[in-house]
């Protein structure tokens, strides 16, 4: 073999030799850059955008739960870059997934849970949580609120059944009062009292209509009005509404607590909340009891407690009393043409406005429903306008008091009847727990 082919020999080998340890580099090279990859807590180029451009819920966490970024919708559930996942369910998703033996690089799971969005005293929502494994330390979360589509599914399911049950009765009763007035017709004092059931039934179907109607712009609205509203000018409204109510019933009701409180709203749906709490607390208190309305505010939070001393509600029917169409007392409620639906109205009226509805009640002892709705700040201009007409008021009343310079005598005071929707009492009312 002469000295050229020993040369392209060696070359060949230098070739081969030097191929296979850059190959081998390269293999070690990826190798660790894999598993820098795997071990790194950094978020990858590009998710920090997308997460900013998804409108639902959406974040990256590591392994100790802490999150690395989130989307901007991400912050009503106060999930917030640099915070830790607050319940025991998110992390018990992540763990799952993270830990889950799969060939794919990625594995996915998906739990419906109930997360607080906002702050207290909004109620859970219900959300779908979607956790997609991105790394072994790295899990993607997507949250969906579905609480709206849960709640239109629901009510497209039980508005047919409950309508169907309620509004038969009213409707069966005019049809059988209509031939009972036309059998009668020759006997005038009968045609009378058969007139006089087909219009009380007549309205009790009216009210039965108007309240569905109702319930079903409640349930269907997504915005409510964002006006700032008096809880005074509701409570007087609620009162005056049902004045002739409590006077028929003999039932006293006594307005007390703070004055000068707002929430954020609807003025006409927050009045119709207490008007039917009030209406209740009328309708199930004995002749001659009182019903109490007091206001007070706590820690950012206005509370609108109805009291009554009525026969109360069974444990058992507390957490079913804010049902559409349920009553705890059917026979009291045929009696005082109760449809089952304010109380629902009342809940769904108070979760709109980002507040909840409690209840304490004692058979025998009395009920207490409870409002707690968000506060906010009074608005400006309502100050100074007050200050000036609580003056005038003063001057006025000054002077028809002070004595005639000219002939010496002074004016009397005009005396005004107290009304019993009115009466203050120095504090909230007697016997509210909370």
């Amino acid at each position: 073999m002469d000295t050229t082919q020993l040369a392209l020999l060696a070359l060949l080998a230098g070739i081969i030799v030097g191929g296979s340890v850059s190959a081998l580099v390269v293999a070690a090279m990826r190798v660790r850059d894999r598993a820098l990859a795997e071990s790194s807590a950094e978020v990858p180029d590009g998710v920090r955008g997308v997460l900013h451009g998804m409108d639902d819920a959406a974040l990256v966490v590591d392994a100790s739960f802490t999150v690395l970024a989130a989307s901007s919708a991400a912050a009503a559930f106060d999930l917030m870059e640099g915070g830790v996942l607050p319940t025991d369910e998110l992390r018990a998703l992540v763990r799952r997934v993270r830990t889950t033996d799969a060939v794919a690089t990625e594995t996915t799971a998906t739990e419906p849970m109930r997360l607080r969005r906002g702050a207290p005293p909004a109620e859970p929502r219900l959300v779908s949580v979607r956790a997609s494994r991105i790394s072994p330390r790295l899990t993607l979360l997507v949250l969906r609120d579905i609480t709206e589509h849960e709640r239109v599914e629901e009510m497209r399911r039980d508005f047919v059944a409950n309508t169907s049950h309620e509004l038969k009765t009213p409707v069966g009763a005019v049809s059988l009062l209509a031939e009972a007035i036309e059998s009668a017709a020759d006997d005038p004092p009968q045609v009378r009292i058969f007139a006089t059931r087909l219009q009380a039934e007549a309205a009790r179907l009216a009210l039965l209509t108007s309240r569905i109607m109702n319930l079903s712009r409640l349930q269907a609205s997504d915005e409510l009005p964002a006006q700032i509203v008096s809880i005074d000018e509701v409570v007087a409204g609620a009162l005056d509404a049902h004045a002739i109510q409590a006077a028929s019933a003999g039932v006293e009701v006594v307005r007390g607590g703070a004055r000068g409180l707002y929430v954020r709203g609807d003025a006409q749906v927050l009045t119709e909340a207490v008007g039917n709490l009030i209406a209740n607390a009328i309708a199930y208190s004995p002749h001659g009891s009182s019903v109490g309305v007091g206001v007070k505010a706590a820690d950012r939070i206005v509370e609108i407690a109805v009291t009554d001393r009525g026969i109360g509600i069974a444990e058992g029917d507390q957490d079913r009393v804010f049902e559409r169409f349920y009553r705890a007392d059917p026979a009291r409620a045929r009696r005082t043409g109760g449809s089952g639906l304010g109380l629902s109205i009342v809940k769904h009226a108070v979760q709109r406005h980002g507040g909840e509805v409690r209840l304490w009640s004692r058979p025998g002892r009395g009920s207490t429903f409870t409002m707690r709705l968000p506060q906010v700040d009074a608005p400006a201009e309502e100050a100074a306008p007050k200050r000036a007409r609580k003056k005038k008021r003063v001057s006025s009343a000054d002077a028809i008091s002070r004595p005639d310079e000219a002939s010496g005598s002074a004016s009397p005071r005009p005396r005004l009847a107290p009304s019993p929707l009115r009466t203050e009492r120095a504090s909230t009312t007697k016997g509210d727990p909370a």
